[in-house]
């Protein structure tokens, strides 16, 4: 299989129709807060408490769901997809977990608070809950799911696993600290190892369908465009006004994790893995925002306190001085780092069209 060819998005699915046979008993998603539908909000949301106010969730749950968005994200779109109740996050409690669990945690990273110690970098982050917690939330709620070896594993093929997208905050919270681009780049190997690994761990539980989502174009977000900003235009793309060097790292790390991919193929035969592009879709988003229906501008966030990008800093999206947008279907970007539920719907056809054409090795 050309992993590259499904790095494609199906720009014919503008709409959100496509064929797509439900064959899947659950599924199961980590990640951070481009996949968390509650954790975060559950476990106090210190650093980020708006995400507990509306506007989050205004447009499809009419409520804050925990969910960085406006609605719905990718995850939500793929379960409707194959007939699936949207998934509840693991941490939350009176749920049956039957048909899925979501571990993700927006703000969490890849790599485990140790990598952080070692570089004096421990204290940056919002929560320690990174993948290889995740990955024990997993593990602890596995023995209400099956009891043996082989109910496990039965139970385990007939599920989808989404891992990821993870690893922007290993990259993006570092920079904020002042830590050098060239110093960030190096634990780009580190990351997709730990994705890797955690990919191989789910294979030996019993998982056969897994979806690994690669790193969208961080140079487009206004958070990094606001607080990394350059005197110097050729450090930005003409084309779409973003930051060359930080899309460059986010391709760096799609690309090894393509490779990881083709690694995890060649050595479990009978396991089908994707690649799930968000780089390819946005920055086609930003480039030509009037042909997806984004009026409100390529960069500009709906939900901000000001500034050429609609993010302050001191106003953050459902802080005091934050607005909202009277239209969040017409923004790519809801609150300058996530997206909207409308650029999420666009997102999620490639992912099942990939999905589709996928072939088991």
């Amino acid at each position: 299989m050309k992993l590259s060819v499904l790095t494609l998005l199906s720009l014919s699915c503008f709409h959100f129709s496509y064929s797509f046979s439900p064959r899947y008993n659950s599924i199961f998603s980590f990640g951070n807060s481009l996949a968390d539908t509650g954790n975060f909000l559950i476990t106090g949301a210190q650093q980020f408490p708006g995400i507990g106010r509306l506007p989050y969730g205004m447009t499809f749950f009419g409520r804050p769901t925990g969910r960085c968005s406006d609605g719905r994200l990718v995850i939500d779109f793929i379960a409707e997809a194959v007939g699936l109740p949207l998934l509840p996050p693991s941490l939350a409690s009176d749920q049956d977990f039957r048909q899925g669990a979501n571990f993700a945690v927006a703000g969490c990273t890849a790599l485990d608070s140790a990598f952080w110690e070692q570089r004096g970098l421990a204290g940056i982050f919002g929560t320690n809950d990174s993948l290889g917690v995740q990955l024990q939330w997993f593990e602890q709620l596995k023995p209400s799911l099956c009891s043996t070896v082989r109910e496990c594993k039965d139970y385990f093929g007939k599920s989808l696993f989404v891992l990821g997208e993870i690893g922007g905050n290993d990259y993006h919270l570092p920079l904020l600290a002042n830590r050098t681009l060239e110093e960030v780049r190096t634990y780009v190997p580190y990351v997709i190892e730990t994705i890797s690994n955690t990919a191989e761990i789910l294979i030996n539980e019993g998982a056969v369908d897994l979806v690994l989502p690669g790193a969208p174009p961080s140079g487009c977000f206004g958070v990094l465009l606001t607080l990394l900003p350059s005197p110097n235009k050729q450090d930005y793309e003409p084309q779409t006004g973003c930051l060359k060097k930080l899309n460059a790292l986010a391709m760096y790390h799609n690309e090894l994790l393509r490779r990881a991919i083709g690694k995890l193929l060649s050595k479990y035969p009978g396991v089908r893995i994707i690649y799930a592009d968000y780089y390819g879709p946005v920055i086609q988003f930003v480039q030509t925002p009037e042909r997806f229906g984004f009026g409100n501008g390529a960069l500009i966030a709906c939900c901000g306190g000001g500034g050429p990008y609609n993010f302050n800093p001191q106003a953050w999206c459902a802080q005091p001085g934050a607005t909202v947008c009277e239209e969040p279907s017409k923004s790519i970007y809801w609150d300058g780092i996530h997206l909207t539920e409308a650029a999420y719907r666009y997102i999620a056809p490639g992912w099942l069209s990939a999905w589709s054409h996928a072939k088991v090795h």
